[in-house]
């Protein structure tokens, strides 16, 4: 039997090792190449909680992981890596990283489990899928045509296009009849209406809670790590609500930048720190509250003149400055492009795939991994879990009589 995986991302180095013989198509000339800059290039292998927890980090058909993940677990692609020679170790929100931060030795061990005895690299662009009767019968490159009595499709999706993840899976999947879901940017920055959010470019707040809101209604509510950039905000805790406000994007945001202190002692904080502060303007009274940075724009935002003196501030001026802290607002706009998004949400319809195998319910020997499929988690290492859980389990079908 001979199997073809079109793609050497994450699921395809992972389904490359399938049956007797592996024909694995590349069209970049080195295999990884995504994978080497995700973590900021420390790769982000996975997530240690439980699975019945991780299920619910993919805000869309995260159901349909169910089987895969309870197939090929978190625990299974650390103990694959550990036997490789990837020691790893386990960060804050439970992410799972190469001990080295170093995404370039998890590539390395992925293409040399990848790259046995039987299996044929090839570099080259798949054009179509050859189909007859209804079942596949291999591929289509721009060199000339490839048999296979299995396609397995790990493309990626339409983000970073520069890494190869340019969309191309799509339209060969559309074109032998399966429906593609509509395609959009997740993971992604948000784009801002305050100019403000620019003279702030570069200052990243942790533990600050997140809170958005349509027509007043709560829609996204998160605590973690943020950005501000010259566009607007970014980080792990807006990329994560991204994923949650992606169909519609224009939402009000209310940043709690104490959320471990409840409004009374918020207040009774101020009052000390004005208390030791006595004989200075407001705008050089927060240091020991605030990033110095974001001083002047909590100031303004309350409504106080910045020179004014600590000893002169009222009650309600007071009140207004802890209401700011509390909830510094935002008014977003939309999102930047799927270019810059982390990952693609939509794609192969769900309905069409056999959640246990992997394969196409319209062509038979069909197989589809990774984020080719549409599925899309949270930041912290999902999203490569489900590419190395759907591309273990498409090898593992595909290898089978």
């Amino acid at each position: 039997m001979n199997v073809i995986v079109v793609g050497g991302g994450a699921a395809g180095l992972m389904a490359a090792r399938s049956a007797d013989t592996v024909t694995l198509i590349e069209k970049n000339d080195e295999l990884g190449r995504k994978l080497r800059i995700t973590g900021k290039g420390r790769c982000n292998i996975t997530n240690a909680c439980e699975i019945e927890d991780m299920i619910g980090m993919y805000p869309k058909n995260g159901k349909f992981l169910y089987s895969a993940l309870y197939t090929f677990t978190n625990d299974d692609i650390t103990a694959l890596l550990e036997r490789l020679g990837v020691k790893t170790k386990t960060e804050r929100g439970q992410r799972v990283f190469p001990v080295s931060d170093d995404a370039r030795d998890v590539v390395n061990a992925m293409r040399k489990y990848a790259l046995a005895e039987n299996v044929r690299l090839i570099k080259g662009e798949v054009t179509s899928l050859i189909t007859e009767d209804g079942a596949i019968r291999g591929v289509m490159t721009k060199n000339g045509r490839i048999d296979g009595d299995r396609v397995i499709l790990c493309t990626g999706g339409a983000s970073y296009p520069r890494t190869g993840s340019d969309g191309s899976g799509y339209r060969l999947a559309r074109d032998v009849g399966h429906d593609i879901t509509p395609i959009k940017p997740s993971l992604v920055p948000l784009v801002a209406r305050e100019k403000w959010c620019g003279e702030l470019m570069g200052l990243s707040l942790k533990n600050v809670g997140v809170t958005a809101y349509r027509s007043g209604k709560k829609v996204y509510s998160g605590f973690g790590e943020m950005m501000f950039t010259h566009f607007g905000i970014s980080g792990p805790l807006i990329l994560s609500m991204s994923a949650h406000i992606k169909d519609r994007p224009q939402v009000t945001v209310k940043i709690d930048l104490k959320p471990a202190l409840p409004s009374e002692k918020l207040d009774a904080r101020i009052l000390r720190d004005f208390g030791e502060r006595k004989n200075k303007h407001i705008i050089n009274a927060l240091d020991a509250l605030l990033p110095r940075a974001l001083i002047p724009i909590v100031v303004g935002l309350a409504g106080i003149e910045p020179h004014k003196s600590v000893s002169e501030i009222s009650r309600e001026e007071r009140q207004r400055l802890a209401a700011t802290v509390k909830g510094l607002e935002l008014n977003i706009m939309g999102t930047r492009p799927i270019d810059e998004a982390v990952i693609t949400s939509g794609g192969v319809d769900t309905r069409e795939i056999n959640p246990s195998t992997m394969e196409s319910k319209i062509i038979k020997g069909l197989y589809f991994a990774g984020e080719i499929i549409d599925v899309d988690g949270y930041t912290g290492g999902y999203n490569l879990q489900a590419a190395w859980s759907t591309g273990y389990v498409a090898a593992a079908a595909a290898s089978k009589e």
